[in-house]
């Protein structure tokens, strides 16, 4: 966690805040994320950061934006620096000198149905095809369909959370930590199913194995290869939108808003805790925007009704 090894309190320190991490639960992932922020500060400093000073923090925040460090990267640095300073060191007045980011809310880039259907047939072969329409027809994150880049991390799917008799997806610790299912479409089954024969042709399925498995179906597949199967899809189909696998949950949520379904049942569908993330959708629901009627025609046939002969 420290610049300089003179400093034997850096291991006791480092070993401590994972201590603290661990007690509360949090994910591999994040304990890694949070050391190597705090590491990054300690190198900013050039001490351990157990003697950081107000105007230290300050002076991390400014070296940040003058670096180019975008909103979210700042943000993270502050949430592990904020655990660091309040929980590991007790000194909750250091952090609340750190200051958030305020971060631009985009519009999410939604494919339409045309550009789904050219992309999953442009899917470089069954497997996956099944995992990109598991990404439109079933709106997961990718996170929950393949691995995270830490096999210790995993939060993938298996053959045996395909429940066809109930047509429901069992989405085992995903965001959040949490259980949930989704919804498994019949077209979805059978683009699994259609998988799912020629994995086993292949031998790739093993019994209580991954669903999408890697090279070796000891491993799975991993979000690196998922994401260029997009790209390819993409590019193969003529799609000139930056396309990624999130896209895919995004076109899900848009188009089930765009077909009137209720917004508090998209966001069960998605596994959103928050009303206020799936209303996003409702954005960029072009055909939703379409039908409604804008006041200013409304005041056109108000008088196109008072100027007709018998109105």
């Amino acid at each position: 966690m420290i610049v300089h090894p003179s400093h034997p309190s850096g291991s006791a320190l480092r070993q401590r805040m994972i201590e603290d991490m661990t007690v509360r639960g949090f994910t591999a992932k994040t304990q890694h994320d949070y050391i190597r922020y705090v590491k990054t500060f300690a190198a900013f400093l050039g001490r351990s950061p157990d003697r950081a000073t107000a105007e230290d923090l300050r002076r991390f925040q400014v070296h940040q934006t003058q670096a180019g460090l975008q909103p979210p990267g700042i943000n993270s640095a502050v949430a592990a620096l904020r655990f660091f300073f309040t929980v590991t060191l007790d000194r909750p007045d250091l952090a609340r000198r750190l200051a958030l980011v305020r971060q631009p809310r985009k519009l999410p880039l939604v494919l339409s149905l045309g550009e789904v259907t050219r992309l999953l047939e442009a899917a470089p072969g069954p497997k996956y095809r099944a995992a990109l329409g598991t990404a439109y027809g079933a709106g997961l994150r990718v996170s929950e369909i393949v691995s995270l880049m830490r096999v210790s991390e995993i939060v993938s799917l298996k053959v045996a959370d395909i429940d066809s008799t109930r047509m429901l997806i069992r989405v085992e610790q995903g965001k959040g930590r949490k259980d949930r299912h989704a919804m498994l479409s019949p077209h979805l089954l059978e683009l699994l199913r259609a998988w799912w024969r020629e994995g086993s042709r292949r031998g790739l399925m093993l019994p209580q194995g991954w669903l999408f498995p890697g090279r070796n179906p000891v491993t799975p597949l991993s979000t690196r290869q998922v994401n260029r199967a997009v790209h390819a899809a993409a590019q193969a189909a003529g799609i000139q939108k930056r396309v990624t696998p999130h896209t895919l949950r995004h076109s899900f949520a848009t188009h089930l808003l765009e077909q009137d379904i209720d917004i508090r049942v998209i966001q069960v569908l998605l596994g959103h805790a928050k009303l206020d993330t799936t209303a996003l959708y409702a954005r960029v629901a072009t055909s939703t925007i379409r039908t409604v009627m804008s006041p200013l025609d409304r005041i056109w046939l108000a008088t196109q009704d008072e100027t007709r002969p018998d109105g």
